[in-house]
């Protein structure tokens, strides 16, 4: 891979936020050649370059090459967010209300009548602080954000610090970490959406339709109209959602399931068989299960996500819609990449069956995923 950037991170400026503070593109690179950028905006990752199984090296996420087209009013409008660390809250809380200790909380409502990935200005929307790290597997930065009491409405001061590492056998590491004063809940994760056949897309091909997927999960959370789930914890078998054995995503995405209808698509948190039963935010868990196995039939590119999150949101990029123009210059329209978010379940503050996600004062939250590229 000769006149590949020498492994190592290096970092230059990416623009200017509209209030003049500046933000940094951080470019990793890993002792096989394998390049990732992020920005300290939103903590976004902006490019994966993964080799397919001739070598050849393309981008698989989908994102921009300017800060510019992250903060127009096309991109704000559709809020898909592409590559972000999202937060407080990853998912939906319904009405965007809760209650800790008989306290209620209102928190904004930006997705109907719902919160949506931590409000309207959420974690993907902040300036992080990044530095290099070393990393003895790979290489590495870490990311930074205090979040004050009363942000979007949450209770609390958090302070969250994520890792990044790109490591030498072609994964991508990621730990989050996080400590508050005050009880509050906090749902970490990852948006970025994957093609695995290059973010630009393939000529005669429907994006990630063909991709073929495995899910660890032997049920999901069913949602109501709004996407909220109904509390239901309900068995995958003889739906559309079992995806156990390695099935195409875009084989039954278009039945007439009700629930594939409300969220046009798949949009739905899935129930990780090995993780669900002791997950608690706070702990300590560093034991890897793994969640998702994705394999691009074209390029032999494949995709396992490992985590200690209790679910997983496969999300099939069902409101794209053809208005934003990806790094490749081709428009990403319906159905072009998929998201992979592990999380705890959506609207968890107010479903008491589902596994807590408040956090306490002196307590430590903890989540670990980990997304390996290998071809076939």
């Amino acid at each position: 891979m000769s006149g590949d950037p020498v492994a190592g991170v290096t970092a230059k400026t990416f623009g200017q936020l509209p209030d003049g503070r500046e933000v940094e593109l951080y470019l990793l690179v890993n002792a096989n050649g394998l390049e990732m950028t992020v920005m300290s905006y939103g903590g976004t990752i902006v490019s994966l370059k993964v080799p397919d199984a001739q070598g050849n090296a393309e981008d698989v996420v989908l994102g921009f090459d300017s800060l510019e087209d992250y903060l127009s009013p096309a991109y704000r409008s559709a809020n898909p967010y592409f590559g972000a660390i999202i937060g407080r809250y990853g998912n939906r809380i319904a009405g965007g209300q809760f209650e800790i200790d008989g306290t209620a909380y209102q928190v904004p409502t930006n997705d109907g009548e719902n919160s949506l990935h931590g409000g309207d200005r959420g974690f993907d929307q902040r300036l992080w602080q990044v530095s290099a790290v070393d990393a003895k597997d790979g290489v590495g930065v870490v990311l930074s954000l205090v979040s004050e009491d009363g942000d979007q409405g949450y209770p609390g001061q958090l302070e969250t610090q994520v890792r990044y590492t790109l490591t030498n056998d072609n994964a991508l590491d990621i730990r989050y970490q996080a400590t508050t004063n005050e009880t509050t809940p906090i749902n970490l994760t990852q948006h970025s959406y994957f093609n695995l056949e290059g973010e630009g897309g393939v000529e005669g091909q429907s994006g990630i339709l063909d991709h073929i997927l495995t899910l660890n999960a032997e049920a999901f959370t069913p949602v109501d109209e709004g996407l909220i789930p109904t509390g239901e914890i309900r068995s995958v078998e003889g739906t559309a959602f079992d995806f156990r054995e390695p099935t195409p995503v875009g084989s039954r995405i278009d039945g007439d399931d009700q629930q594939l209808q409300r969220g046009k698509g798949y949009d739905h948190n899935f129930v990780l068989a090995d993780n669900a039963s002791d997950a608690k935010n706070g702990s300590d868990a560093e034991g890897l299960v793994l969640a998702a196995r994705v394999e691009a039939p074209q390029s032999g590119r494949i995709m396992e996500v490992y985590t200690t999150e209790p679910g997983v949101q496969f999300y099939s990029g069902n409101f794209l819609d053809g208005s934003l123009v990806g790094k490749a210059g081709q428009p990403y329209e319906h159905r072009s990449g998929l998201a992979l978010e592990t999380q705890h379940f959506p609207d968890s503050p107010n479903q008491p069956d589902f596994p807590s996600t408040l956090l306490s004062a002196g307590e430590t939250y903890k989540s670990h995923t980990r997304y390996e590229f290998s071809t076939r």
